[in-house]
């Protein structure tokens, strides 16, 4: 891909049609099914405001093929390079959401713990929340405290079934 070209597209799973946006480094945003193509323009606006915009399926192919094997319980891993941007803050969370294991969860106090911020739970919780490539880096694997599931920009709904897809019996 040239320098200043981004991709824009849509990915079909059998969860959904999912947006995404694609750099020269990697996957830079996934967006939950029914988001208009208009927020993944205009992020991509914030972050690179001269780029071109294309639209590349074969840039896709490898998100699609590693979100569908997911979905379908065949990928417990994803191994797409990324491009995730945000505060050094954020990218630290981020960070520490990889580390949690298929099938396992964590609380945001757990995350805070683990990054060394043991009273930025909140902020925690907003990072999270601002991961610009869900699913891929695991945000739905982090609960409340309390073992309940909590906030989740794709819906508690969706959240339930990607952790009973991995294995958690949540009801």
């Amino acid at each position: 891909m040239n320098k200043g070209n981004i991709v824009i597209g849509e990915i079909e799973t059998n969860t959904g049609v999912f947006g995404a946006v694609v750099t020269d480094r990697g996957l830079a945003q996934l967006t939950f099914p029914g988001r208009p193509r208009d927020i993944r323009e205009q992020w991509v606006r914030r972050w690179w405001p001269n780029a071109n915009v294309i639209a590349d399926d074969g840039r896709l192919r490898p998100i699609a093929e590693q979100l569908q094997a997911y979905f379908c319980g065949e990928l417990r891993q994803f191994t797409l390079p990324l491009d995730m941007h945000g505060t050094q803050f954020q990218r630290e969370v981020w960070q520490a959401l990889q580390q949690i294991p298929f099938g396992q969860t964590r609380s945001y106090a757990d995350i805070a713990e683990s990054i060394g911020r043991p009273k930025a739970v909140r902020a925690v919780g907003a990072a999270n929340g601002a991961n610009p490539v869900p699913v891929v880096v695991p945000c739905h694997r982090v609960i409340g405290k309390s073992g309940k599931l909590v906030g989740f920009a794709g819906g508690l709904e969706l959240k339930s079934r990607l952790l009973e897809l991995e294995g958690h019996n949540l009801r």
